[in-house]
C-alpha cells in the first residue's frame, strides 16, 4: 500500500507542477495580470507591429499599434472577434517636421516622431471579465504609472461605435 502511495505521489506531483505553471486564461506570461495590477507588461515594446497611424485634431500624434502573440495570430487569420488573451498596445508621439531631413530634400516633406504623448494604452480581451465593455478591458500608463479609472471612462463609448470590428480601430498592415 505504501508503494502505491509513493508511486501515485511521484506521478501526480509533476502533473500538478505543469498545471500550476500554465498561464491563466490564455494570457502569456501573466501579461493581463500585470496590466491590471498596475504594471506595464514585460517586453511589450518587443511585440509585433500591427500598424502605424497618424491622428489629427485633438490627438495630433503619430502612433504605433503593437500586439501580443494572441492578437497577432487573430489579425493574421482575419478573425473579426479577437480571442481572450489578445492584448493590443498603442504608443504615441508628437508629430514633428524634420528640419534636418527637409534641408536635405530641399523642401518640407519629412515628419518624425517627437516626444511621447498620451501615455501607453492597452486593450485586453477577456470576454467574461469585461462583458460590460464588449469583452475588452482598457488601461493607460503615463510615465509608467497607471491612470485612474476615471481617465478610462471615455475608452469604451468611443470603441463601441465600431462593434463590427470587435471594437478595434486598427486594421492589420501585413
Amino acid at each position: 500500500m505504501r508503494r502505491i502511495a509513493l508511486l501515485l505521489a511521484a506521478l501526480v506531483t509533476p502533473a500538478c507542477l505543469v498545471v500550476c505553471t500554465i498561464p491563466v486564461a490564455g494570457y502569456a506570461n501573466g501579461e493581463a495580470a500585470e496590466i491590471f495590477g498596475g504594471k506595464l507588461p514585460r517586453g511589450y515594446r518587443d511585440w509585433k507591429l500591427i500598424s502605424v497611424a497618424r491622428e489629427e485634431g485633438d490627438l495630433d500624434d503619430v502612433r504605433a499599434v503593437l500586439g501580443n502573440d494572441v492578437a497577432i495570430k487573430a489579425y493574421r487569420q482575419g478573425k473579426l472577434s479577437f480571442p481572450d488573451g489578445a492584448i493590443i498596445a498603442r504608443l504615441a508621439w508628437s508629430y514633428l517636421p524634420s528640419e534636418e531631413n527637409n534641408r536635405v530634400f530641399g523642401h518640407p516633406q519629412s515628419f518624425v516622431a517627437g516626444p511621447p504623448k498620451n501615455g501607453v494604452q492597452f486593450m485586453v480581451k477577456d470576454s467574461k471579465k469585461y462583458a460590460s465593455t464588449g469583452g475588452w478591458g482598457f488601461a493607460q500608463f503615463n510615465d509608467g504609472k497607471p491612470v485612474g479609472e476615471g481617465a478610462l471612462k471615455s475608452c469604451f463609448p468611443c470603441h463601441a461605435e465600431i462593434k463590427t470590428r470587435d471594437l478595434i480601430f486598427t486594421h492589420y498592415a501585413p
